[in-house]
C-alpha cells in the first residue's frame, strides 16, 4: 500500500525552522501502514529536511553553523548570475538535502526519543513551503 499526502507551510525566511513530527505521524497513522517506510522530501531547492533534536539550543545551533560554513555572500556564482541574494541558500539546503526516509513500525514512526524531523528554511525571504509525504508499506 503507498497512502501520500502534501503538509503546507509558511516560513518566516532564513533559518526559520519547523519541527514536523507530529504532521508526519499524523500521516502514518492515516496511511493504515503497520510496516514499512514514510519518506519526507521539500519541493524546492533552498529548504532542507533533516533530523535533529528539536530544542532550542540545536534550533539555533544548526543555522549558525551552516551560516559559518556557507556564509550569506554576494559572492557566489549564483549571485553573478541571478543578483537575487540567495546562493547561500542554494547551497545549505543541498548540503543538508531535500528528503529524509524513516522507518514505519507497528504503524508510528520509529524514531528515537530525541529525534525529531525539520524542514530548514534557508533561503532569504519568506516561502510557502510543500513537503511531501509518501508512506509505503504494509
Amino acid at each position: 500500500m503507498v497512502h501520500q499526502e502534501r503538509l503546507e507551510l509558511a516560513t518566516s525566511g532564513h533559518r526559520d525552522i519547523h519541527d514536523l513530527t507530529e504532521r508526519i505521524a499524523g500521516v502514518v497513522r492515516a496511511s493504515g501502514v503497520r510496516t514499512g517506510t514514510v519518506h519526507v522530501f521539500n519541493v524546492g531547492s533552498t529548504a532542507a529536511i533533516g533530523m535533529i533534536e528539536f530544542e532550542p539550543g540545536l534550533e539555533a545551533d544548526l543555522p549558525e553553523m551552516l551560516d559559518r560554513l556557507i556564509p550569506p555572500s554576494r559572492d557566489y556564482g549564483h549571485e553573478r548570475a541571478w543578483h537575487d541574494g540567495n546562493g547561500h541558500s542554494h547551497l545549505q539546503a543541498t548540503l543538508l538535502g531535500p528528503s529524509l526516509t524513516v522507518p514505519v513500525t507497528a504503524g508510528a514512526l520509529a524514531l528515537g526519543t530525541w529525534q525529531q524531523v525539520f524542514l530548514l528554511e534557508c533561503d532569504v525571504r519568506p516561502r510557502q513551503r510543500t513537503v511531501v509525504v509518501t508512506v509505503a508499506g504494509e
